[in-house]
């Protein structure tokens, strides 16, 4: 539309100065021009306003023109434009106005649509044109749906193989990270899968020796010595029963997430000296020394689970300790850290196993390991419990020369 008046204003001023060029200015002035051409409007305007022609009507009965826009506009920069509507809504005036020589005006102009009337001729159109813009609109969106939607329908279909999806770049972010998961997921099952078939074989074990030493003793096939002994033999399984079990119940409750664990200030090396005093005598009976080292060290944690640190690893120390041995605790802090060193001087544990000692049931030499009454299941709760404390631990071992174990709290 604004191209359209612009074209009416631009054919306005041709019209204007082909009048003037041709001179009929002194004719219009002079009275002598006949102006035959209806759609243009022309009149000849003094500078004080006073209409002087008009081709449409009595100059004599019209109104002074000195205040119209075009005119004003004229006067003052030599030539003026205007556009006003009609009452109608239907028509506009466009109007081109110019100075001439003597400081008269000479305006021209013509009646054409308004925006109303182009838009009344465009909307037959527009109403043919709109219902193809929308099916043209719901296939391409059908079609660029279809081709969003296909990675992730390929990928619901078949998770194991991500690598083979041909997605758009946007996507893979998205698959990146469902196969991460999806990975996971596979690997928590498998985990539990072996932690279960470990659980089970554990618990037989003890059970079956229990279930025989009963049998024995109620089919009284067993002596008073045999029963003084397979009773000692039901004690002893019974107190690893449920030694595993505890394990079991710790570890499982450390695997959850939905409780909050209290954390509060504590000592560390107070809790260190709780703990060697409760280890005191199954170290003596291991002929083991224990000795602490260190200083009040602080740390933001939950007793309880530090408590079960402390105590899994200063007894593995003791557990895996050659005869004469010695276990050496250290607590202090460091900067910003605490630190917490537990070395003792024992059997040591293989390179090779180094790194998967903290696996649930795992054990470097299974028969020492059951011997001591070890449930293998120690040191994975250590892992859990590290972890909830944010902390980092190292390992340091070599065969016959013992074992160092450092966690940093920071």
């Amino acid at each position: 539309y604004d191209l359209f008046c612009d074209q009416v204003i631009e054919d306005l001023e041709t019209y204007s100065s082909i009048i003037i060029e041709s001179g009929l200015t002194g004719k219009i002035e002079a009275g002598d021009y006949a102006h035959r051409d209806k759609n243009i409007r022309v009149t000849l305007v003094s500078g004080s306003g006073e209409v002087r022609y008009d081709s449409q009507a009595d100059s004599l009965e019209m109104e002074n023109h000195g205040e119209r826009p075009e005119i004003m506009d004229a006067v003052a920069t030599g030539e003026g434009r205007a556009v006003r509507k009609s009452s109608t809504m239907d028509k506009s005036t466009f109007y081109y106005a110019t100075v001439l020589q003597d400081g008269s005006v000479l305006r021209v102009a013509k009646e054409a649509g308004s925006i109303w009337s182009i838009f009344g001729r465009a909307f037959p159109i527009i109403i043919i044109i709109l219902p193809l813009l929308l099916v043209g609109c719901l296939l391409m969106a059908h079609l660029l749906t279809k081709s969003l939607i296909l990675p992730i329908e390929q990928l619901a279909k078949n998770l194991d193989e991500v690598e083979e999806i041909n997605a758009y770049e946007e996507l893979q972010p998205f698959i990146a990270m469902i196969k991460k998961q999806h990975e996971d997921i596979i690997k928590n099952a498998r985990v539990r899968q072996e932690f279960t078939a470990n659980v089970s074989h554990e618990l037989k074990t003890p059970l079956t020796s229990i279930s025989g030493y009963a049998e024995l003793i109620e089919t009284g096939m067993a002596s008073e010595a045999d029963v003084m002994r397979f009773a000692k033999g039901i004690h002893k399984n019974s107190n690893r029963l449920l030694t595993l079990i505890n394990d079991i119940i710790r570890l499982s409750e450390l695997d959850g997430t939905e409780q909050e664990d209290e954390f509060e200030q504590v000592n560390l090396y107070t809790l260190a000296q709780t703990c060697m005093d409760m280890l005191q005598m199954n170290a003596e009976k291991h002929d083991v020394s224990l000795t602490l080292e260190g200083c009040d060290s602080y740390i933001i944690g939950n007793k309880q689970m530090l408590e079960e640190l402390l105590y899994n690893l200063c007894d593995n120390a003791i557990r895996y300790n050659n005869v004469n041995g010695s276990v050496n605790m250290q607590v202090y802090p460091k900067r910003e850290k605490t630190i917490l060193i537990v070395q003792d001087t024992g059997i040591g544990i293989p390179e090779e196993h180094q790194d998967r000692i903290f696996e649930r049931f795992y054990r470097v030499d299974k028969s020492r390991s059951k011997s001591t009454g070890g449930t293998g299941l120690g040191l994975a709760i250590v892992k859990h419990i590290i972890a909830k404390h944010g902390a980092d631990m190292t390992l340091q071992s070599r065969i016959g020369q013992g074992t160092k174990i450092t966690v940093t709290f920071g």
